[in-house]
């Protein structure tokens, strides 16, 4: 089971990559909590090197990258996605690695691949969103 995991996250990489690489936006996809991935925006706004020491922190991802106050609101848009197939829309707080926080727009879409169901999520720093709106 692990190594399937392995390869349906590896899949997705290589699938994804061009997007990945050139999105003008933060990006990571989640399988579970050991199998993610992302790209270097998204490792960048919360203050990691490089995407690999992002995705090697082992730990509940909750746990390790979500502010308190925006757990539930994650886990719930999760849950539905993985559920009932349904995309959403959520503001999330994030813990950065060296303490503080950041402020998110997340859109967060359920994307079948393989014989997995994986969560991508695009995310928009809110600093950004409101410059732009302007």
């Amino acid at each position: 089971m692990k190594n399937n995991r392995i390869e349906l996250i590896e899949g997705v990489r290589h699938q994804l990559k061009d997007i990945l690489e050139s999105s003008k936006q933060a990006i990571y996809v989640y399988l579970d909590d050991t199998h993610k991935l992302c790209n270097q925006r998204f490792a960048t706004l919360l203050g990691y090197g490089s995407t690999r020491e992002w995705e090697n922190i082992g730990m509940s991802f909750p746990e390790a990258f979500v502010a308190n106050q925006s757990r539930e609101t994650l886990v719930s848009a999760y849950q539905n996605a993985m559920k009932d197939k349904t995309g959403s829309t959520i503001d999330i707080i994030w813990k950065k690695k060296g303490g503080g926080q950041v402020n998110t727009n997340v859109i967060l879409a359920p994307v079948s691949f393989g014989d997995g169901l994986l969560a991508l999520h695009f995310i928009t720093e809110e600093v950004d969103r409101l410059v732009r709106s302007e």
